[in-house]
């Protein structure tokens, strides 16, 4: 679980706008390519992200606190998350986040990240 957290510290790190112009780490890759293809696909990114909010949602009430995502997610990138400003992340939020850095970050539009 921990790994978990800090990989995905490290994934949300490279999601922020001034990271995205640099490439994942290809271990961080190769940790998310379930089927060894080389490449991230869109569905395993968001089953490792769905498994990742699960992870931080200590209480499991499908949301995060500002104290359950501070392990991984700066103020910054909290509020940029937290879409309707509640103070908290829903899993929709977040998963629309990260899935949105996904496309971002897939430069060539072909549905993966290499």
């Amino acid at each position: 679980m921990m790994k978990s957290a800090v990989l995905l510290g490290a994934i949300l790190a490279f999601s922020t706008a001034a990271a995205q112009a640099q490439a994942m780490k290809q271990g961080q890759l190769d940790r998310l390519d379930r089927d060894r293809n080389g490449a991230v696909d869109r569905s395993e990114y968001q089953a490792f992200m769905t498994s990742a909010f699960a992870n931080l949602d200590k209480n499991k009430d499908g949301m995060l606190s500002r104290e359950e995502a501070a392990q991984t997610l700066n103020a910054q990138q909290f509020a940029a998350t937290d879409a309707d400003g509640d103070g908290t992340v829903a899993q929709e939020e977040f998963l629309n986040r990260v899935m949105a850095d996904f496309e971002a970050a897939d430069r060539s539009g072909d549905g993966s990240l290499q």
